[in-house]
């Protein structure tokens, strides 16, 4: 096992400073009122999509250019300014956040990214720009696929992509590892993963995030054949498990049936190997399970009651899934999501909430945000979180705080403890639920210049958001709307 030296020195800190405070008397309760010493921070990010083509004058600079030449180039463009609503993330926009995350990084042993590092219509806009740059008009899609060098040359691009977006990572947190998940936009067709961008991109993961600390074959085996893995945090008794949960995903039904039940009975063995071992779980996922809320809230009629719902996984894959949490209480102590864009919660299963992190890019019309959670050392779980977020009607300097968890609802102790006491507050104490109905979008008014107005969430269709926290399946969810 390959561990990098800051990373064991920093352990080795944290380590002694617990063992010196525990000697003292003055251990953490357990109940999560630790203390100062015995908690860490993580700073979790998301959904960075970002978007090299914001500036299509340097489409050729970028083609002829390695990865590492990227922010040069990107640094002579005439566009400084953030993303705007509706759009991805630009250079601008990442650098910002970038900055924003080194800022309030602290000595965190680790940092979390829950996926899509890729924009979103990626293949469709490099060939406009490809072809476009050789001036014969776009081919039809059958045609392009046929075109070997095209195709070879967009994979390239994405390569190049990711390797200049983790190497930007990489240049901001130092040594520490980015405990990462695939997003569905990590891919060369712009829906899942393919087995190709794994296989390309399966080094660049484990030695500029992981920084290798896991195994490097056990890591190439599962990442290679589904873009998920495990590792165990050394010095500690934490393992992270990054499922790739695109895979479960509703559209792709059954088609990826037995990756699917592969994926699945590896994570029920590690949750085993863990609960041997005497170790506690960190889970992260891109897609979270239960509801697709905005989309099902969609479907609301006059009265805000709906017939279906939109979910988000195939639901015999979360079956499957549950049925293997329920299997293990206890042992998985967070469990952090992406893929919305927004700033929400889901209820997977008593006293094991599903903590979204909000995209940094604005393309659904929210404002780019970042959390920082505080872990208590001892348990591993989380007690508070805050949110920092980039306002773009102000266009500030840097990310600014926006609100912290504890502060803005009144609710103290473990975290997942305060989200399970937050979900019924939500239906009867209106002061706290317009909180949530804020900060769901990181702030922003729901006005999306570029692609007219963004539908808020309304009081007809509030049902579905906060129903969406505590039902995973859909006949709950349902119910629970039409009781409204």
């Amino acid at each position: 096992m390959k561990t990098s030296f800051e990373f064991k020195k920093f352990w080795v800190v944290f380590l002694m400073s617990m063992l010196i405070f525990s000697s003292a008397g003055c251990k953490g309760t357990g109940n999560g009122t630790n203390t100062a010493t015995d908690n860490f921070s993580v700073v979790v990010f998301s959904d960075v999509h970002f978007n090299p083509f914001y500036d299509p004058s340097l489409f050729p600079a970028l083609v002829a250019a390695d990865a590492g030449q990227w922010a040069v180039i990107f640094q002579t463009s005439k566009i400084t300014a953030p993303a705007v609503w509706g759009a991805d993330t630009n250079y601008p926009l990442l650098a910002l956040t970038l900055s924003g995350i080194k800022w309030n990084l602290g000595v965190s042993p680790f940092i979390i990214f829950t996926g899509d590092i890729i924009g979103h219509n990626f293949p469709k806009t490099f060939f406009e720009l490809y072809y476009g740059n050789l001036g014969v008009p776009v081919p039809d899609d059958a045609d392009i696929l046929a075109d070997v060098v095209a195709v070879a040359a967009m994979k390239t691009f994405a390569d190049k992509t990711v390797t200049f977006f983790m190497e930007q990572v990489r240049s901001t947190v130092g040594d520490i590892p980015v405990m990462f998940v695939v997003g569905n936009a990590d891919s060369y067709i712009g829906a899942l993963p393919e087995p190709d961008f794994l296989s390309n991109t399966a080094e660049l993961y484990y030695t500029n995030f992981l920084n290798g600390i896991a195994d490097h074959q056990t890591f190439l085996n599962t990442f290679t054949t589904g873009g998920y893995y495990s590792a165990n945090m050394p010095g500690t008794n934490l393992m992270v498990i990054g499922l790739n949960t695109v895979m479960f995903n509703y559209d792709f039904g059954d088609a990826l049936k037995s990756a699917a039940d592969a994926e699945l009975a590896w994570f029920d063995s590690q949750l085993a190997q863990a609960q041997a071992a005497g170790k506690k779980v960190w889970l992260l996922m891109h897609i979270p399970p239960g509801a697709d809320k905005y989309s099902t809230a969609q479907n609301v009629d006059a009265n805000g009651h709906i017939t279906s719902a939109v979910m988000m996984w195939n639901q015999d894959y979360q079956k499957h899934f549950l049925d293997i949490l329920s299997g293990y209480p206890g042992l998985i102590t967070q469990m952090f999501t992406a893929h919305t864009h927004m700033d929400e919660y889901r209820i997977v299963s008593r006293g094991l909430p599903a903590v979204t992190t909000p995209g940094i890019a604005p393309y659904f019309g929210n404002n780019p945000a970042f959390k920082i959670f505080t872990i208590s050392g001892d348990t591993f779980k989380a007690t508070d979180y805050t949110s920092l977020n980039y306002d773009l009607a102000a266009n500030p300097e840097q990310f600014n705080i926006y609100y912290t968890f504890s502060t803005a609802y009144l609710l103290h102790g473990f975290l997942n403890d305060s989200l399970w006491q937050l979900y019924p507050e939500l239906a009867t104490d209106n002061a706290k639920q317009q909180l949530y109905r804020e900060h769901y979008f990181s702030g922003h008014n729901y006005t999306i210049p570029v692609t007219g107005t963004f539908n808020p969430i309304t009081d007809k269709t509030w049902p579905v958001y906060r129903c969406g926290i505590g039902h995973m399946d859909e006949q709950g969810l349902i119910d629970c709307v039409n009781s409204h």
